[in-house]
């Protein structure tokens, strides 16, 4: 057996997510539209595998192949008929549904590699599965790639980067994602080869072209079936985008989407997060589908018509928030489809930060995904007192639709960027907005194509959580805001209590995703809560309190405590000021400043009033692992579709996934061996 930070155990949580009664609402036109862009869904979502490891794709190829020949139920016979225990058998299951629902061999929430919980002798695959994955770019090399995509006005959101040595000289390929090669005209200027800073650059249309080109096909056959022109355009620009590699026309694709108010199906699509790019840059697909909860969804509008109330309580100075609150569509949605590596509980895109700032955004709230992603035992709720065990189980519910809310209205709703464009132009007075901070007027902005991403690269996402973060605990204090999610009094009390406690206690198994060798983290929202925790521990008075335990079972434990009393004083003055640190950086591009305060609480060491680097290991050992979800499938029936759901197993995932692509199944899974062997020779 191996290190259990290294497998998925047999009794992980596994949930199915019910959208069978939204689902059931929609019309035919409806019904019809949701199962073409799901199809699209899905198969972006395989490039995921190939943007993950060299070996997920072919992993996922022979799980394909196996399952495709007998379901679970049929080779556990024939497992047990060859003398492999029923365990063990599980932990093979448990890895195959592991792999389909993290697309690859490493969790999506951590980027830890993952291992079939069995002896070696016992599985056949890869030599390479029990390998340590090498690369041959480093961060030096993202940063001029980076330099060299900004000198030709060129998003990194839907590339790769790869690197080759020709007679000692690097020479690097910068590969849009496209389902053609070449096309004529002004298009191509931006694809050839470029000489930059001493060093060749080649860049290249078509890859994951056959996955491109399955999107496209079913992008297209959805846009019969679209409710209104809004949703026609969009669609249309982003098969330009997907035909050609095109970010501008994914761009134009999402302002008609920011322009379709309240559809009953809402759907986004392409290269999107980049929180797993080690430079932060990069977008990794997903591409979702879901249908609007009516009901949970008043409350968001409540709070939508609130924002202009609510914003000038955040502890910024009024000229670093927007000029104006484009009021987004702000949605309670029950998932049909959300494919790529991982399902969060909540959205707020586009990400373009030109386009957020001037034009608008939406929020989406996965209704069905709160529903089942955070309930838990009381046995085993880590870290908390027995006292506060039935609280936080009671209300830990309502108090992350709360935070979630926040999080993505207000928090990455908030904000604005000062910038002077590529003609000198100024969007703020730089003679007289005054730094709060040093009290002087501001002297740093972005200018002409820097963006968000771009310049503050590698800490980015996680900062970017962080300050949506600190917005959530921060608001949620607010009467009227408790009072819109429909908590008065006591219950209103407690909703605060659980939120605060929440996230305090996720700042702690935040530790988990810190790996000390490296002296890095690997998931960008743990590292956020790691960084609030600090924050609240810094601000002293008793507010927070965390000490290293026994357990009843005589092994390492911990303890956080908090002092509701102290949450409106103490704690909201210690969010006050960090948040409004934040912001100033993120504001004026200061990145130093930034980085400096962030990496500071990001630290973890076994030095000063608490030994993190000790609790990291008590986190290790007493960790719950995360869910998975199992996702329902669509599928034509003459004129009408059908929703075709599966339970709420490791067997009932891993069915969902092949029958899923079983239409064309040989020919995908010789494309995705295709495109892995392609990438060969770039691995090391």
């Amino acid at each position: 057996m191996v290190d259990s930070q290294y497998y998925l155990p047999n009794d992980i949580g596994v949930s199915a997510l019910d959208c069978g009664e939204a689902f059931r609402l929609l019309s035919p036109q409806e019904k019809m539209y949701a199962h073409y862009l799901s199809r699209a869904a899905w198969y972006g979502g395989l490039a995921v595998l190939l943007q993950t490891s060299p070996e997920s794709a072919n992993i996922f190829v022979l799980l394909q192949r196996i399952f495709r020949k007998q379901t679970p139920s049929q080779l556990a016979q024939v497992a047990t008929a060859a003398g492999l225990s029923s365990e063990d058998y599980q932990a093979f299951l448990v890895y195959a549904a592991g792999l389909y629902a993290n697309m690859g061999n490493y969790k999506s929430f951590g980027d830890t590699k993952f291992i079939p919980n069995l002896p070696k002798a016992d599985v056949w695959l890869p030599e390479t599965l029990l390998c340590p994955l090498g690369r041959n770019c480093c961060l030096e090399d993202a940063e001029l790639a980076q330099k060299f995509l900004d000198s030709k006005k060129l998003s990194a959101y839907n590339t790769r980067l790869f690197k080759r040595d020709d007679g000692g000289k690097a020479c690097y390929e910068v590969r849009l994602a496209s389902a053609v090669q070449k096309v004529d005209g002004e298009c191509e200027s931006c694809c050839g080869s470029f000489s930059f800073e001493d060093k060749e650059f080649t860049v290249k249309r078509g890859d994951y072209a056959p996955l491109m080109e399955k999107v496209c096909h079913y992008l297209q056959q959805a846009q019969a079936y679209a409710a209104n022109e809004n949703q026609r355009k969009m669609l249309e620009e982003y098969r330009r985008s997907f035909t050609l590699g095109s970010v501008e026309a994914h761009k134009e694709g999402s302002r008609y989407w920011i322009k379709d108010k309240g559809p009953i199906v809402e759907s986004y699509i392409g290269f999107i997060e980049s929180y797993r790019d080690p430079f932060g840059s990069r977008g990794e697909f997903e591409g979702f589908v879901a249908v609007v909860n009516k009901a949970m969804s008043e409350r968001f509008a409540k709070l939508v018509s609130s924002a202009e109330v609510l914003l000038p309580e955040l502890p910024w100075p009024r000229e670093f928030e927007k000029d104006t609150f484009l009021k987004p569509d702000f949605t309670s949605l029950d998932v049909l489809t959300f494919a790529g590596s991982g399902i969060p509980a909540g959205i707020n895109i586009p990400n373009y930060d030109d386009i957020r700032q001037s034009e608008g955004f939406k929020n989406v709230s996965l209704g069905n995904v709160l529903a089942v992603a955070y309930a838990t035992q009381k046995e085993k709720l880590t870290f908390l007192e027995e006292d506060d065990k039935d609280l936080f189980i009671k209300w830990k519910g309502p108090s992350f639709e709360v935070q979630v809310g926040l999080h993505e209205l207000l928090g990455h709703g908030s904000g604005k960027l000062f910038v002077q464009d590529d003609k000198g132009k100024f969007n703020f007075d730089q003679s007289k907005v005054i730094n709060p901070e040093t009290g002087e007027p501001v002297s740093s902005w972005y200018r002409g194509s820097e963006t968000w991403d771009s310049k503050f690269s590698t800490i980015a996402s996680t900062y970017e959580e962080c300050r949506a973060e600190c917005v959530g605990l921060y608001l949620c204090l607010n009467k009227q805001v408790l009072s819109i999610f429909g908590h008065e009094g006591q219950d209103a009390e407690d909703v605060v209590y659980v939120n605060w406690l929440s996230m305090v206690r996720a700042g702690l198994l935040g530790l988990e995703f810190y790996t000390p060798e490296s002296k890095s983290w690997r998931q960008a929202h743990m590292q956020a809560r790691f960084v609030i925790l600090r924050v609240l521990l810094e601000a002293g008075e008793g507010l927070v309190g965390l000490e290293e335990v026994t357990g009843k079972d005589g092994m390492p434990d911990a303890r956080i405590t908090l002092d509701r009393s102290k949450i409106h004083t103490v704690g909201k003055n210690a969010i006050h000021r960090f948040l409004c640190k934040l912001q100033v950086f993120k504001s004026t591009a200061d990145v130093d400043g930034g980085r400096a305060l962030y990496d500071g609480y990001s630290t973890v060491s076994d030095s000063g009033a608490y030994n993190f680097l000790r609790l990291r290991e008590t986190v290790l050992l007493r960790k719950e692992v995360r869910k998975m979800f199992v996702q329902a499938n669509t599928r034509v029936s003459g004129d009408s579709v059908e929703l075709v759901e599966y339970e709420g197993t490791v067997a009932g995932l891993i069915s969902s996934f092949t029958e899923r692509f079983q239409d064309d199944a040989e020919q995908l899974e010789a494309d995705l061996l295709e495109l892995s062997k392609r990438d060969a020779p770039c691995w090391c």
